[in-house]
């Protein structure tokens, strides 16, 4: 893949620089971006990031909307007034520890940073932060569903000064605050570069906390979602009803009703929440199982067989992270429980329990449906008596109601007694 002609040609572990990522940041862009989307709003994602700065370690804590104009030659550029104003606010706030403007962040693609985002970028580093770091987001590595449980769709680029000259490509420069450098008695000129450096997700209790209480409403908007298709479904109806005979204002006060009844509890709503949060935790562990599987598939043949060849292409070998797996599979056996006849015993115990009600649930809703149909031929049988009385008709069929109707009450007296419900 092609880089973009701003990002530096230098290895991202040439740096030093680390940078500690927050999930609050992360919360803020994608509720940002999710806003901007669904409210089809247009022009660029723009916002500030804050933190801390130790050495070569940065802190990305926070984040918030920046507003943007654009000028006449149809450039993109921070509304400074006012983004002085907020920025002043945020650091009233979070004054314990202090919080100072680390960088910002944008969307863009995975190439890297374009030239409609130098503008932005020089006015953060002229004004505020000379050591400015880029935060760019890849909604195309979203909607192809690459960063699903695999790395975050994010790049976070620091600032450098290269010379556009080949004369320097390679050489490690230093950054005095001048914009040139005198070569030979030449003026060289150098040029802003971007240049990737690795993150680390840092997560504290109180964003523990925060995350968590995402998780349980993304269970409690899907239900109210839900709800939301279902009045309005219902609303719909209404107004047709009016415009239709009685019987099918009857049907829709019906079906309302059902949906009313549908509607989720609280307790419901705590346990999808609870559920969903269970089942994501699970498919992150399957993936994260399949990304062991195929690091330590692709490694290479050398690293078992020194008689292969070490110069295919295969996965770099990494002592750490092999000591690490090695140190997971050996904690594997204290997850087996002691007794294991005994475990596997009591699992099958309860997996036929849970059988066992499913089946008399099943058998609840036949009785049920059953004397459900007694009762109503009992009704038809018992019409169609009294107009053949009337008529002087015989009672023919009668007994065969009477047999229903007694079907219908064993079946509900059954029903009554059965402990296991629906």
């Amino acid at each position: 893949m092609e880089h973009s002609s701003l990002v530096s040609s230098q290895k991202a572990s040439d740096s030093g620089l680390q940078i500690h990522l927050h999930p609050l940041v992360l919360l803020t862009v994608s509720d940002l971006i999710t806003r901007h989307t669904l409210r089809r709003q247009t022009g660029p994602i723009v916002g500030a990031l804050l933190g801390q700065q130790h050495g070569r370690d940065i802190t990305l804590e926070y984040a918030f909307e920046c507003q943007v104009e654009q000028g006449n030659n149809e450039i993109v550029a921070l509304h400074l007034s006012w983004f002085a104003d907020r920025l002043q606010q945020y650091k009233d706030v979070h004054k314990a520890p202090a919080l100072e403007l680390m960088g910002w962040f944008t969307t863009a693609p995975v190439t890297g940073p374009e030239p409609q985002h130098i503008p932005i970028h020089r006015q953060i580093m002229d004004r505020y932060n000379e050591t400015a770091v880029l935060l760019a987001f890849h909604p195309s590595e979203v909607l192809k569903g690459a960063s699903i449980g695999g790395k975050l769709p994010l790049t976070i680029y620091e600032t450098i000064y290269e010379s556009g000259q080949s004369l320097l490509k390679g050489q490690e420069q230093e950054d005095d605050g001048d914009q040139r450098m005198d070569l030979d008695g030449q003026e060289v000129p150098l040029d802003l570069r971007f240049q990737e450096v690795p993150y680390l997700v840092e997560t504290g209790e109180a964003e523990m906390i925060s995350v968590d209480f995402v998780a349980r409403g993304g269970g409690n908007a899907t239900s109210i979602d839900s709800s939301a298709k279902k009045a309005s479904n219902g609303q719909a109806s209404q107004e047709a009803v009016g415009e239709v005979s009685t019987q099918e204002a009857g049907s829709y006060k019906e079906a309302k009703a059902l949906n009313d009844s549908s509607t989720l509890s609280l307790e419901d709503e705590e346990l999808i929440a609870s559920l969903t949060a269970r089942a994501n935790a699970v498919k992150m562990l399957h993936t994260r199982l399949q990304l062991i599987k195929s690091y330590l598939t692709h490694l290479s043949p050398s690293y078992l067989n020194p008689s292969s060849n070490p110069q295919d292409s295969h996965t770099e070998i990494n002592h750490p992270i092999l000591r690490s797996i090695q140190a997971l599979v050996n904690r594997l056996p204290l997850l087996l429980p002691a007794d294991l006849d005994s475990f596997e015993q009591e699992r099958m115990a309860e997996k036929s329990d849970v059988a066992l009600v499913e089946l008399l649930g099943s058998l609840t809703n036949s009785i049920t449906e059953i004397a459900e149909m007694g009762r109503k031929f009992a009704t038809v049988e018992g019409k169609r008596r009294t107009k053949r009385n009337k008529g002087g008709g015989g009672g023919g069929g009668g007994a065969f109601g009477s047999n229903f109707a007694d079907i219908g009450g064993v079946a509900g007296n059954v029903e009554h007694a059965m402990p296991v419900g629906t």
